[in-house]
């Protein structure tokens, strides 16, 4: 694997005499799990009634400049040295991958989505892989997969001796069903923070919301999700192609129906957050969030360094992960849902408690969050505690299902142009972003009083065109402006 691409390895087996059953030589820059994989394959073909023969066994893996890591090589060595034997007598061309235990039974291995994925762009038609992963591999169309439970079965089928029906599409009806998310109706009061989180799950942009605790900042987080549009096949392909590649895909589950929300927590290390680490390279929370929602909550406990690595992510859409060896890209394209406190105890403005920080502490919290990444975060809310008369309202509110129907034909509107709102390039901002004369004159008075930098004039563009979207208006008016603007102005209270 590298990235979320697989990449073929042919396993070259070569037995001769004169030596013992301890010559077993791997090369091909295997690591420690591909090298220890003579173990477990020597007692599975025991195990299994084949026996070992009692030769030395030479195994190249090539291309040998790439290093080879995993346990996913142990079934395709095995069929080797059951080929040099004489056992394995193949009639067709098969792929193959898959772990084996100590009695030759097939365990399940990270991105089999992405082998399947490969396999067709070389116009291999069968495909070996553990029963566990057949449900993933299977939504690649053009390619017969095979879900093994056995070494036995897999020799059955390359040899023809026994008939196995290939996995069949139906595999992903199995999956789980989707769970339902919580509704909007349970959030008591917050008017303006729901109409806030609806324009940024039209338009796919990012939120800050700021608040003391208790006033229903994770509530609001969690429910955004619920109104957002289905995933459509490529985001599916793409998205469950990330989790399998991470080894956080769940068994025998097809395809990712539902948009990815992760909420890591503050302690995590810029590695678990954007990928990396040491050994296997492995995708981070930005890109398990691919075409879902990342919500960091308690914003500025976050490691400041840790922060700014967002940077690039939220502009270019991607992480690039670069090591000496070798250089990997893993989508990000998130939205990304940041919740804080305006001050170290939470209470900073609220009228019923008293804030008992100072001024230079609550300037040491807020500049946790530097001007650039807040550039880069489109609405600025606040969610203040909320009234007693709201908490016992008989009154529900609007609720999710009559703000996911808005949001569906505010992307229909979108998906017409060619761009979510929020992802529109720079030479495009002016075409899709027309205001009136009116609009004209409110933008200019307030880039002109906020002093509101390039990148956040064209971000004030783009949510107001979202907002002009939601009315279902052709050209951007003043009032959408003004909402937009609205929208920008938090930064300028706490951080100013």
């Amino acid at each position: 694997m590298f990235g979320i691409d697989a990449h073929v390895v042919d396993v070259e087996v070569d037995m001769y005499p004169g030596g013992s059953t301890r010559d077993f030589v791997t090369v091909g820059m295997p690591d420690l799990a591909v090298r220890e994989s003579r173990e477990r394959i020597k007692s599975a073909l025991a195990n299994t009634g084949y026996g070992y023969p009692n030769k030395s066994v030479t195994i190249n893996l090539a291309p040998a400049n790439l290093k080879k890591e995993g346990a996913g090589f142990d079934l395709p060595m095995a069929m080797g040295i059951l080929g040099a034997m004489g056992v394995v007598k193949p009639a067709e061309q098969f792929m193959l991958c898959g772990e084996l235990s100590l009695d030759g039974s097939i365990r399940p291995v990270r991105g089999a989505l992405s082998i399947a994925v490969c396999a067709r762009k070389l116009g291999i038609r069968s495909l070996i892989v553990p029963e566990e992963n057949a449900a993933e591999a299977v939504v690649v169309e053009g390619v017969r997969v095979f879900g093994l439970k056995h070494l036995a079965e897999a020799v059955g089928l390359v040899n023809q001796t026994r008939q196995f029906t290939p996995a069949a599409a139906s595999l992903l009806e199995t999956a789980e069903p989707e769970e339902g998310f919580p509704d909007f109706r349970d959030v008591r009061g917050q008017t303006s923070a729901k109409r806030a989180l609806e324009v940024a799950a039209a338009g796919g942009h990012n939120v800050l919301m700021i608040g003391p605790p208790g006033s229903g900042k994770t509530m609001l987080a969690r429910r955004l999700a619920g109104i957002l549009p289905p995933l459509t096949f490529p985001e599916a392909l793409e998205t469950t192609q990330v989790h399998s590649v991470a080894g956080v895909l769940p068994p025998n589950s097809g395809l990712l129906r539902q948009r990815p929300f992760r909420a890591p927590h503050h302690k995590i290390s810029d590695a678990g957050l954007l990928g990396g680490g040491t050994g296997v390279i492995r995708p981070g929370e930005v890109s398990l969030a691919h075409n879902g929602l990342l919500f960091l909550d308690e914003f500025p406990e976050f490691p400041r360094n840790v922060l700014e690595l967002l940077r690039q992510p939220m502009e270019e859409r991607s992480v690039t992960i670069a090591r000496s060896s070798m250089t990997l890209m893993y989508p990000a394209k998130f939205m990304l849902v940041a919740a804080m406190n305006p001050c170290k105890c939470g209470f900073l403005g609220d009228t019923t408690r008293e804030c008992r920080c100072t001024g230079a502490e609550v300037q040491r919290y807020l500049g946790k969050i530097s001007g650039p990444l807040l550039d880069r975060i489109d609405l600025h809310i606040e969610v203040p505690a909320v009234a007693y008369k709201d908490l016992r309202s008989k009154q529900d509110g609007v609720g999710s299902d009559e703000m996911r129907t808005r949001v569906m034909e505010a992307r229909r509107l979108q998906n017409n142009r060619g761009y979510y709102n929020a992802e529109i390039p720079a030479p495009f901002v002016r075409r899709y972003c027309t205001l009136d004369e009116a609009g004209e004159q409110t933008l200019e008075m307030a880039v002109r009083r906020l002093g509101l930098s390039a990148r956040a004039h064209d971000r004030i563009l783009k949510v107001s065109r979202t907002i002009a979207d939601l009315d279902r208006a052709e050209v951007v008016k003043a009032k959408h402006i003004a909402e937009a603007v609205q929208y920008r102005s938090l930064d300028r209270n706490y951080w100013n």
